[in-house]
């Protein structure tokens, strides 16, 4: 099925949307369970260690292995930026701030995208993409400003573990610019696949030298299975599957439903709340990068999303 009749045959890549979203908005949910008894290198570590270990079979299986081998130096680069440092900055900041808000900021990747690739890969931003580009950061700039802590860290860690989502954010859009650069024509199965080997390395000696003393128990490890596994290596079979069935701009549409399980999650397992004030944010932060992505406006659809590397949170 091509991403054109993926409206007229909608079922199977809406099932396949929806559960992405889900999957990807628990990941901070485990994120939390994880890194409260792990700390947050080890679970960043783990995470895309195992993941390594789920992809592997399939990449081989698949016989995708060859095209990997052959561009092994930029695909385990790409490792660094968009899973090791972003994974270990989100792991940090659900410890200082409540899962739901570290969600909802996690919607700001594709602003710091569009601002990325103009700079990077001269993309230009007319004057609606820059209206939403405004707005998006504005909503960054009033949820930063009354961020609560909520996680059971100190409150006056909450604006640095704003800060730390933001960067992950950014590393995130830095990698979705570098691999239109560098991984434009490899299978998305080995990118996928050699990113979070690269990760794997890049994160195994701070892993080993931040390994807790005590060892975790029971809940804290089946935390890191489920977002090794299901957060990382399915969701990101799924992602791929979905930018094939159902076209990239709908899956860059996965970024806005996910912190809607996140929240949600966040209220029934960890008894978070969400005010007012979060909710506006999340919309006018929304609504930017919409604008600033030409998911809406003259624009719609006309551009082709970037979608080179997952934006798993």
């Amino acid at each position: 099925m091509s991403a054109g009749d993926g409206s007229r045959a909608g079922a199977p890549w809406v099932r396949e949307f929806f559960l992405l979203s889900g999957l990807w908005g628990a990941s901070f949910l485990f994120m939390r369970l994880g890194a409260s008894e792990f700390g947050p290198l080890p679970t960043a570590g783990l995470r895309v260690a195992l993941a390594t270990l789920f992809l592997w079979p399939i990449l081989v299986q698949q016989g995708q292995w060859p095209q990997l081998r052959q561009h092994w130096r930029p695909v385990l680069l790409a490792g660094l930026i968009n899973s090791a440092i972003p994974f270990a900055l989100y792991a940090w900041a659900v410890l200082h701030i409540s899962t739901g808000l570290a969600s909802i900021l996690n919607a700001t990747v594709p602003l710091f995208g569009a601002i990325i690739a103009w700079l990077w890969l001269g993309e230009r931003i007319g004057r609606l993409r820059s209206l939403g580009l405004a707005l998006g950061f504005l909503g960054v700039a009033l949820l930063a400003w009354r961020a609560p802590g909520g996680a059971g860290g100190k409150s006056d860690l909450a604006f640095w573990a704003v800060a730390a989502c933001l960067g992950a954010t950014t590393c995130y859009a830095l990698a979705a610019s570098y691999a239109r650069r560098y991984l434009v024509g490899i299978p998305p199965l080995a990118t996928a696949t050699g990113s979070q080997l690269g990760a794997a390395l890049f994160l195994a000696i701070p892993t080993a030298i931040a390994w807790p003393a005590q060892m975790p128990g029971l809940r804290a490890w089946l935390a890191i299975a489920a977002i090794s596994v299901l957060c990382t290596g399915i969701a990101y079979i799924l992602y791929f599957r979905l930018i094939a069935n159902a076209g990239p701009s709908r899956a860059l549409a996965v970024t806005f439903l996910a912190p809607v399980f996140a929240v949600l999650y966040g209220v029934v397992f960890l008894s978070e709340t969400v005010t007012l004030w979060m909710a506006g944010c999340a919309l006018v932060i929304v609504l930017g990068t919409l604008l600033s992505t030409g998911l809406i406006g003259p624009g719609l659809l006309r551009r082709n999303i970037p979608a080179g590397t997952p934006r798993s949170p």
